[in-house]
């Protein structure tokens, strides 16, 4: 039987409200192999990364609150110039861990994450804060230059010496350009 690091038993805490423990837990970022992305240009968390929670838990009447960061690495592709990028997420989290019951609320309340057997988990509410932090059209740097519509050619790296092809339904006005 593995043990989940992001697994933090919650019993003492629990015991007086207003309780508070620091907890910082590291764990796998994807281990059922879910957030995989629908194509290769979208934005993912790397792969075989960890995803790190260091959050204050603070117990109240009926559960308990975790305030923190999350924080995981990403990659995904530049949207101008497909080169590969990637960084470290930091997410600000806020959220209620709760038990399920008619005692402490409606059993299917959307905004709490479940405390189960004294445990809580943390790694739905990390995954769930990174995934929606991804960037969804990312950049190498923001002065990209992207590529060469005509040619292919990356122009970060040099230019590629192509023209514009001339619209014929505008080329009337091109004699306006030419006059200033």
């Amino acid at each position: 039987m593995s043990v989940d690091p992001l697994v933090v038993h919650v019993a003492k805490l629990r015991r007086v409200a207003g309780t508070r423990w620091h907890e910082v837990r590291r764990g796998p970022a994807d281990p059922e192999g879910a957030l995989r992305p629908a194509s290769p240009a979208d934005s993912r968390i790397a792969e075989g990364a960890e995803i790190e929670c260091d959050v204050v838990l603070q117990s109240f009447d009926g559960g308990v609150m975790a305030t923190g960061t999350v924080q995981a690495p990403w990659a995904g592709v530049c949207r101008r110039c497909t080169a590969p990028v990637g960084g470290t997420l930091s997410v600000p989290v806020r959220e209620r861990f709760t038990e399920p019951g008619p005692r402490y609320g409606d059993p299917e309340d959307d905004e709490a994450y479940p405390i189960v057997d004294d445990e809580l988990d943390l790694g739905p509410m990390a995954r769930e804060s990174v995934l929606l932090e991804l960037p969804l059209a990312p950049l190498c740097r923001e002065d990209c230059r992207g590529l060469c519509p005509q040619c292919g050619a990356d122009r970060n790296a040099a230019e590629c010496g192509c023209v514009t092809p001339v619209d014929p339904r505008w080329a009337n006005l091109d004699v306006l350009r030419s006059a200033r």
